[in-house]
């Protein structure tokens, strides 16, 4: 029995089609269910609509439930039809006529999207923390290895000297730009639909500006009709955040593949950390990042096929929308495992030392020759040419052990204490703890 049904049910090939994946994603969104409704039930005692005997039941009942989800003992039963069912179901069952007052003032429409919101800005900030955790390792890894050099590729070609250190760390500031798109996500979440109802508001008086500091929310969706067009909005901004992210981590990923090659052996890692191969005894192949370059990937589509998903959505809510839990979930799932992989492996890392002394990687050190000449005074394209012939004519033979950088973010000035300051603001303008103490007061 469905909370909406009169009489005649669904056919079951129909409503088989149409729960589709939907229970496996309400088990995740069960807790942030309680915590609105919890907020709701406190903003319709305010308005009148719960007498204050009312509330002190339903809280009391809504806890219970919370408390038993952060157990592992809450189940969707059978014949239910979603989370906000069951939950309503059990208060009743449990505290009698009360239970079937929750509802008043809401729809299954805004109270699916408080859930999302509430457990977006959860998941976000759980990529927040393995991309600060990341971060970290990143930044320690370029300052210990900020003297190893290393050749730099332009067009896959040797191009000129660089560093790990120097490559560490453009990972790391990858990220801090990383984590504004992620505050763009963030920000969106961080609105309150609640109250809007089908996406036309309601009749009743309801306090919305209360239950949107009761969950900690920053600001509140005006416009009803805004908050209902949100979903969808907000599940493509999280795409972009969740892609950037996922460009960052494909390019490293890439770079490691290539870096292990033993054409390269630029770096290694102990064997427990590879595989091997059934027939070649030599192999040792960096199947973490060969599937982290492959998830990657797949994040970095998931805008794509939001984007499509949303074409030709009007105004107001289509089960459409359903389909974009199938897609941003798992995703959001799959990004914190790479982020949470990366850091695994990159704490094992070793790299090759001394790799720019051998003559083979003369010709990087080419414009450093050049770039010395000019400033002894010879006209830059004078001495392009020089040595260019130089080298055509194999004469060419730089001091390899000569590298001097000294510009902001170059080999000599990794710039890593402006780089840590970048996402230090970065992570403070997420202000997770004013949603911490929001909780913690809805819970108390």
């Amino acid at each position: 029995m469905k909370l909406w049904q009169k009489e005649a049910g669904n056919k079951k090939e129909v409503e088989n089609f149409t729960i589709g994946r939907d229970p496996e994603f309400d088990i995740i969104l069960a807790p942030f269910d309680v915590l609105g409704s919890m907020a709701h039930a406190h903003m319709l005692t305010k308005v009148g609509l719960l007498t204050k005997e009312d509330n002190e039941i339903l809280q009391k009942g809504l806890k219970e439930i919370y408390f038993e989800i952060e157990k592992g003992q809450f189940t969707i039963a059978p014949g239910v039809e979603d989370v906000h069912s069951q939950v309503e179901f059990l208060l009743t069952e449990r505290y009698g006529e009360v239970g079937k007052k929750l509802h008043s003032g809401r729809s299954r429409n805004d109270q699916v999207l408080v859930d999302l919101k509430l457990y977006y800005r959860a998941a976000i900030r759980s990529l927040v923390e393995e991309a600060t955790t990341l971060f970290d390792l990143l930044l320690q890894l370029s300052e210990k290895h900020k003297k190893d050099l290393m050749p730099g590729y332009t067009h896959t070609q040797l191009a000129m000297p660089s560093s790990f250190g120097l490559w560490f760390g453009s990972f790391a500031e990858s990220i801090t730009e990383d984590m504004g798109l992620l505050q763009a996500s963030f920000d969106l979440a961080n609105k309150n639909p609640l109250g809007s109802a089908a996406g036309y508001g309601s009749s009743f008086p309801l306090d919305r500006t209360y239950t949107t500091s009761l969950l900690g929310f920053a600001d509140l969706h005006h416009n009803v009709i805004n908050a209902q067009n949100s979903r969808g909005k907000t599940e493509r901004t999280i795409a972009f955040g969740l892609a950037g992210l996922a460009g960052t981590l494909n390019k490293l990923a890439s770079d490691i593949c290539l870096f292990m090659n033993q054409h390269f052996g630029f770096i290694s890692f102990p064997d427990e950390l590879t595989t091997g191969s059934s027939i070649m005894p030599h192999k040792k192949n960096p199947d973490v990042f060969e599937l982290m370059r492959a998830k990657t990937n797949q994040v970095q589509a998931v805008p794509n096929t939001i984007n499509l998903l949303l074409t030709n959505t009007t105004t107001g809510y289509h089960r459409d929308l359903q389909l974009l839990k199938e897609e941003i979930f798992p995703a959001i799932e799959t990004m914190k495992d790479c982020l949470e992989m990366c850091s695994f492996m990159l704490k094992s890392i070793k790299i090759k030392e001394e790799i720019l002394q051998d003559p083979f990687y003369k010709h990087v050190f080419s414009v450093e020759v050049v770039n010395e000449l000019v400033l002894n005074g010879i006209p830059f394209r004078d001495a392009y040419k020089q040595v260019g012939l130089d080298i055509e004519s194999d004469n060419f033979s730089p001091d390899q052990s000569k590298i001097s950088h000294t510009h902001e973010g170059s080999i000599g000035n990794l710039c890593l204490t402006e780089i840590q300051a970048k996402m230090d603001r970065a992570v403070e303008g997420f202000n997770f703890s004013k949603i911490d103490q929001s909780f913690e007061d809805l819970l108390s």
